[in-house]
């Protein structure tokens, strides 16, 4: 679910200052050099349209996930991945299966082992 680009104000250079656009140009970086095959970053709606462009610009998957009425989630990176988070649907991350939330964790990155120890404590505890 992407964001409705009608009425958007036009972006330049400034737009791109705040902390959160800054983070998010460094989840690119990464992304771009490699590092990432799944991005998850957590902005305010009001900045959405700018990573929304920038995202669309730069010709780089993503799908939005809502998280409350003031932040969205969005997750980017190779078509892949997002792929296999628009199969999750439209849950919040605390509602993934024990399965998803695995697959969700070895995609974006994180150690597998913890992975794992998280992934039996949640199935078996």
């Amino acid at each position: 679910m992407k964001g409705d680009k009608k009425l958007r104000p036009e972006i330049n250079c400034s737009d791109y200052k705040s902390a959160e656009m800054q983070v998010l140009l460094h989840h690119i970086y990464e992304y771009k050099k490699g590092l990432r095959s799944l991005v998850l970053h957590t902005m305010s709606k009001e900045e959405q349209y700018k990573m929304e462009e920038l995202l669309t610009r730069k010709k780089i998957p993503y799908v939005l996930q809502v998280v409350n009425d003031k932040k969205v989630n969005v997750f980017f990176g190779k078509q892949e991945c997002i792929k296999i988070v628009e199969g999750f649907g439209d849950k919040s991350l605390s509602d993934f299966s024990d399965e998803e939330d695995f697959m969700l964790g070895i995609m974006l990155g994180y150690d597998r082992t913890q992975q794992c120890e998280r992934y039996l404590k949640r199935k078996f505890t």
